[in-house]
């Protein structure tokens, strides 16, 4: 069974790319082959985890008979693993006329903002020194994706835990990356 979802951000959100843009941004956004900002699968597979872990967490601490196909397992000493049999793909732009003519005129720049922040001293209330720091944000967008091969069991599980999420991405305890995830089971044809 596959589940397709829709990420809507409410705010400006940063997946990160590991990369840094000279003296300018010290954090850039991750960006597709056409400069679209994306969320990466292997990040929404995590952000479900999580919010999977939350809810069994509060219903008892009883792990699903299928957890582990559909995420894999990774034993406390790192070696003995099992591989997940779904796949989670990257959220991508919807491919549309929008994001066809973002693309044609190169308004990719556009989609994207610069934050600043820095360390406050708390016994003098000034920035501290050297900690100013600028991320490149997206502006918020609407992402779909899917999962691919997930086990009948986990549906109503992992459609639960996509509701749980609010925030994704760096710095989502400190207001960015502000977010609602709609699921649903795709239509066998």
């Amino acid at each position: 069974m596959n589940i397709t979802y829709k990420v809507t951000m409410h705010s400006y959100w940063h997946c990160g790319s590991g990369l840094a843009a000279g003296a300018d941004v010290d954090a850039l956004a991750i960006k597709d082959k056409d400069g679209l900002p994306y969320i990466p699968g292997k990040t929404m597979k995590g952000l479900i985890r999580e919010a999977m872990n939350e809810i069994i967490a509060l219903r008892g601490g009883e792990e699903p008979k299928d957890y582990v196909k559909l995420f894999g397992y990774l034993s406390k000493n790192g070696k003995e693993r099992d591989k997940s049999e779904s796949f989670f793909s990257n959220a991508m732009m919807e491919d549309n006329d929008t994001t066809n003519q973002i693309k044609k005129l190169g308004l990719q720049q556009y989609l994207y903002e610069s934050v600043a922040n820095t360390a406050i001293d708390e016994k003098t209330g000034t920035a501290k020194e050297h900690s100013l720091r600028k991320m490149e944000v997206a502006v918020p967008i609407t992402l779909e994706g899917r999962i691919l091969n997930v086990p009948e069991s986990m549906e109503s599980v992992v459609l639960d835990a996509m509701r749980f999420i609010k925030n994704l991405g760096a710095n989502r305890n400190r207001g960015l990356g502000r977010c609602t995830i709609e699921g649903r089971k795709e239509e066998e044809a």
